[in-house]
């Protein structure tokens, strides 16, 4: 990715992310979940990113580029809600789940329903 045109905040927050990665990974190790998760969450996040800043220059096809997005960010919620909600009661592992779609299904009527 490159970073040379984008802001002193935007590299930090990128910079911040790549070192808490790493240490996530350098951490759980010895757990090849874990580090899958840590490396998918990532990956995803650096395209998300890569996505939003072709998105704001309007660069490429609008329509494909808000369906990646899209699809990025209800693959990270679900990744996400995978990994919290057994940790919780069933009933509160049942409101993360509910709250999962119902951000999925926001993101999709604002992106592509709403006019």
């Amino acid at each position: 990715m490159n970073l040379e045109r984008h802001g002193a905040l935007t590299k930090l927050g990128f910079a911040a992310l790549t070192c808490n990665s790493t240490l996530a990974v350098y951490r759980s190790w010895d757990d090849p979940r874990a580090v899958a998760f840590v490396a998918g969450a990532y990956g995803a996040i650096a395209l998300l990113f890569h996505l939003l800043r072709r998105f704001e220059r309007g660069e490429g096809d609008r329509g494909r580029t808000k369906a990646a997005v899209w699809a990025l960010t209800t693959l990270l919620t679900a990744m996400f809600a995978t990994r919290v909600a057994p940790l919780m009661p069933p009933p509160v592992a049942a409101l993360v789940w509910l709250m999962a779609v119902a951000t999925a299904g926001a993101g999709f009527w604002a992106f592509f329903l709403h006019r």
